[in-house]
């Protein structure tokens, strides 16, 4: 399974790209092809507008823009895929954050006759910032720009530059043109001088989803189950792996045990491996209850109050110094306030769709990864305590 997401700015052509690669890999279903056609020749469009196979809101085929995240699953007989097309609007940053906090991909889209552009640079330092592993530059609309080889070089030349200076560790960059077809599914013809794949070959055989076995193991405790004298700890094992014997470490009290035992769907196992969700039985009594994170091996989580984390602020309520708030880190909800803030622009406060960073202290200490390092227990939510509206989203930057 492949999670990738989409990025870009406005008119880029990402819901056509997306529209495309679900039309050509076959994925799309008569009915909505049909669908599709009808509402296309409403418009007095002669050809079907694939970008409505994702533009699905009435506010998004109106205006002819995305709005909202638009998740669609579909599979090749290679690998499958969960595709999360997001929206090129400056408004809408804080969307492109949701569809991308999961992604093990994300396809840049840059429109050949404009280059790079500001909300371009936007979405590759969001990238960047969600340490999203691998990243494709999408050169779309080759066709409108006769399939120059120099306009294609040009734009992959200037965006190099600009991922160099956010650390982004590589892209694969691939010209296509959304509209005609070239590169999507199948190779282009007009592009004779592109030697690499078509961009669902890439999707197919990036290599993403194993989660390596030396990760250290980070197991939140979601729920305690008692069995008599016995007690089960259930949960997601969100990395590395555990296995019965292991020696263990219980956060935040500082307890050590022994793994007794492992459940997986209610079977015994002699191990289990992220992201199974497992029950855990340890050899001693200990006190441990939800929100806590029990882990092996000598790479542990900082215990801290003092959180410093990159952030990108999601709520129309600003964030100010002095707020307080809900820490909502894997399995625990903890009290915090806002300490200190960085925005992009040096303001006093983060507004909707900000990037920025923070200093947070808590009530209770957190056990966190450096996000860098771990992303699912590097990762956090700022929470309204009032209402309890999701205000912020962060990543621990660890020292």
């Amino acid at each position: 399974m492949l999670r990738f997401a989409t990025a870009g700015s406005v008119d880029d052509g990402k819901s056509t790209l997306v529209g495309r690669l679900l039309h050509d890999s076959k994925s799309v279903l008569a009915d909505q092809l049909e669908a599709v056609e009808r509402a296309s020749a409403g418009r007095g469009q002669e050809g079907p507008d694939l970008a409505l196979l994702t533009d699905g809101l009435r506010a998004e085929r109106e205006q002819g823009i995305t709005i909202d995240v638009a998740y669609r699953y579909f599979a090749t007989p290679r690998r499958r895929f969960i595709l999360a097309d997001t929206p090129g609007h400056v408004q809408y940053t804080r969307n492109m954050v949701t569809g991308a906090s999961t992604a093990e991909l994300t396809v840049i889209l840059v429109d050949a006759r404009n280059g790079v552009v500001e909300q371009t640079r936007r979405h590759a330092a969001i990238a960047a910032l969600l340490r999203v592993p691998h990243i494709v530059l999408a050169v779309n609309k080759m066709d409108l720009v006769g399939y120059a080889e120099e306009e294609f070089d040009r734009i992959v030349e200037d965006f190099a530059g600009h991922a160099a200076k956010l650390g982004l560790p590589g892209f694969t960059p691939v010209p296509v043109s959304a509209l005609a077809g070239d590169n999507v599914v199948e190779r282009s013809a007009h592009m004779s001088w592109y030697a690499g794949p078509a961009l669902l070959e890439h999707l197919e055989t990036v290599p993403v989803g194993a989660e390596p076995l030396d990760a250290p193991a980070r197991f939140p405790v979601q729920y305690v189950i008692r069995h008599g004298e016995d007690r089960h700890y259930a949960g997601q094992l969100v990395s590395g792996v555990l296995r019965v014997g292991d020696r263990v470490s219980i956060h935040p009290s500082g307890e050590t045990s022994r793994i007794a035992g492992i459940d997986v769907l209610g079977e015994p196992a002699s191990a289990a491996y992220a992201p199974q969700s497992v029950s855990l039985r340890l050899a001693d009594q200990r006190d441990v209850s939800r929100g806590d994170m029990i882990t092996a091996g000598a790479d542990v989580p900082a215990l801290t109050q003092d959180v410093r984390a990159a952030v990108c602020h999601l709520a129309e309520r600003p964030l100010k110094v002095g707020d307080r708030v809900l820490v909502r880190h894997t399995t625990r909800t903890v009290q915090a306030i806002v300490k200190n803030l960085d925005g992009t622009v040096g303001a006093a406060e983060l507004s909707a769709n900000d990037l920025g960073r923070i200093t947070l202290r808590t009530a209770e200490p957190l056990a966190l990864d450096d996000y860098a390092h771990v992303r699912r227990t590097g990762a956090f939510l700022l929470v309204d305590p009032a209402d309890g509206a999701t205000l912020t989203a962060g990543m621990a930057e660890l020292p």
